[in-house]
């Protein structure tokens, strides 16, 4: 498995810009890309990952462990930051809110549209917590409709909540889920789409049964109140919902006087990295300065 951290080239001269870089937190450790990164680019640093993956922890582990003390991981979500003493007092926090190539790339996780499997998504499959197969079941329509169409943008929201409630099946399987959704929409809507027609049922599913709405405003809420002085925090976000949700707290923070915007707009990937990486295309990067 492999994974290009986006906009790396962007989040190293922030960080070598606005802080000592001594101390970095990867909160969204993933398969090690930008803890690898920050490790090789700053010499002297310290880098601790966090991830409520335990798949992405053991990988992580091994894959940094010729890194020796210099790095360390933690089962830990980022939403729960403020209860985990270790987190306090770091140079610069780094955040990708992106779901991560090895949940992608193992069928077993559901999360993907493309690869059979069971549709399961929880991040962190230790807690015990509904998985998506279970949300479809026992979620009435309307509640279904609202989480499509929040957490996934999706216009045919409605329509597809009454297929799948009609359809009365357990929907145990992505490739289940898949073929209604294609079955749902209207053929030129899908041609016209230019992506999977699954892929925004398959995002808005994500992000609810992980709260990651949730524990991105929990995070922003521990952030300003943990991370210290001359402190960077960066974000990369993918959805408009998270990026619209930093935004906004950053300006909060700015108008309190904790610290700067360092983008005024956000950064986005260029032709030539969403060219090597098509993950990218939806990506935008805020950075905040807490003075």
């Amino acid at each position: 498995m492999h994974h290009e951290p986006v906009m790396l080239n962007e989040t190293l001269t922030l960080i070598r810009s606005h802080s000592s870089h001594k101390k970095i937190l990867d909160g969204t450790l993933g398969l090690g890309g930008y803890s690898e990164a920050f490790l090789n680019e700053f010499d002297d640093a310290f880098v601790l990952g966090l991830d409520r993956d335990e798949d992405a922890i053991r990988f992580s582990r091994e894959r940094l462990k010729d890194y020796g003390a210099r790095f360390k991981a933690l089962h830990a979500n980022f939403g729960s930051i403020s209860e985990i003493e270790e987190c306090k007092g770091f140079d610069a926090y780094v955040f990708d809110l992106g779901v991560s190539n090895m949940q992608l790339e193992l069928p077993e996780r559901g999360f993907s549209f493309n690869n059979d499997g069971p549709l399961d998504m929880r991040m962190n499959q230790s807690e015990d917590t509904m998985t998506a197969s279970e949300i479809l079941e026992r979620t009435d329509e309307k509640t279904l409709a609202k989480i499509f169409f929040e957490y996934g943008e999706e216009r045919y929201a409605r329509q597809i909540a009454s297929a799948i409630k009609k359809s009365k099946m357990k929907f145990k399987n992505t490739s289940e889920l898949v073929k209604l959704i294609r079955e749902t929409l209207p053929q030129p809507v899908q041609r016209k789409m230019g992506t999977h027609p699954a892929r925004r049922i398959f995002q808005a599913l994500r992000i609810y049964i992980n709260d990651e709405t949730g524990e991105l405003e929990r995070l922003l809420d521990s952030l300003s109140k943990i991370a210290g002085h001359d402190v960077t925090i960066i974000f990369v976000a993918y959805h408009s919902l998270e990026d619209r949700i930093i935004k906004r707290r950053f300006r909060e923070w700015q108008n309190n006087s904790l610290g700067k915007i360092l983008t005024r707009h956000p950064l986005v990937p260029d032709k030539e990295e969403i060219a090597k990486n098509y993950k990218a295309r939806s990506a935008k990067l805020r950075a905040f300065y807490l003075s």
